[in-house]
């Protein structure tokens, strides 16, 4: 059974900074390594992209975060991280990881991915 664990979240103050984590566990084909991602849903609007990244270390990032934020991923694929710098109250929001089992090449809808994680909440004050 394929897991997204998220951890990482916390509150800090705008300007700062937070490193999130997402690891992925019971993939056992490796299929759900092909596409992975970061959403965010802040109380009272919808979920959105956030970046997203394939296994040779393409990434894509939704307008906004580019230039603030790095989705990476470590040597095996199968954790991602985002760095997230210069953090402001509109980043405010649950962020949640995502994985697929189709390659990815542009930022996605979260539609168009199968596992999901939890969640890990970042509150970032004024």
């Amino acid at each position: 059974q394929v897991q997204l664990v998220e951890s990482g979240g916390g509150s800090v103050q705008a300007g700062g900074s937070l490193r999130l984590s997402c690891a992925l566990s019971g993939n056992h084909d490796g299929s759900a390594k092909r596409c992975m991602g970061w959403f965010r849903q802040a109380p009272g609007k919808q979920r959105e992209a956030v970046a997203t990244i394939n296994p040779v270390g393409d990434t894509f990032y939704t307008p906004g975060v580019e230039g603030r934020f790095t989705i990476s991923h470590d040597n095996t694929k199968t954790t991602i991280f985002l760095q997230m710098n210069s953090l402001n109250p509109e980043d405010t929001a649950m962020y949640y990881c995502a994985a697929r089992t189709s390659w990815c090449y542009r930022i996605l809808e979260g539609a168009d991915f199968t596992y999901w994680g939890q969640g890990t909440q970042v509150t970032v004050s004024s």
